[in-house]
């Protein structure tokens, strides 16, 4: 079993919740002020903050300061470590399945050569 990345478990707890995957499908379109993503959610301003909090603490996403104005914007390559977990989670899945139906193939030429 290979060693996942130290994150794995902050990318999939910020992304268990609904307003933050909105919030990133939002920001796949592209950076936005945290009053243009608080604002269709229908929750209050501290509330989004901190699901921000916890996107930003997931590498999920990336934010800036201008003057009054703080940006975000997604860091897609964050989803790497989730890629990987899934695609050797989709291998040993894959090789689990291939295993079984070669057993149950073998089990019907047995009962079929049966007298």
């Amino acid at each position: 079993m290979s060693k996942h990345h130290a994150d794995l478990s902050l990318i999939f707890h910020a992304l268990a919740d609904p307003t933050r995957r909105s919030i990133l499908t939002r920001l796949a379109e592209g950076a936005a002020p945290v009053t243009e993503l608080f604002e269709p959610t229908g929750l209050r301003l501290p509330t989004v903050m901190r699901h921000l909090s916890v996107l930003e603490e997931a590498g999920l996403i990336a934010t800036t300061k201008d003057g009054r104005v703080r940006t975000c914007a997604i860091v897609p390559e964050a989803l790497e470590p989730i890629r990987t977990w899934l695609d050797e989670q989709r291998s040993i899945w894959e090789s689990r399945l291939d295993r079984l139906d070669d057993y149950v193939t073998r089990l019907m030429k047995e009962r079929n050569n049966e007298p």
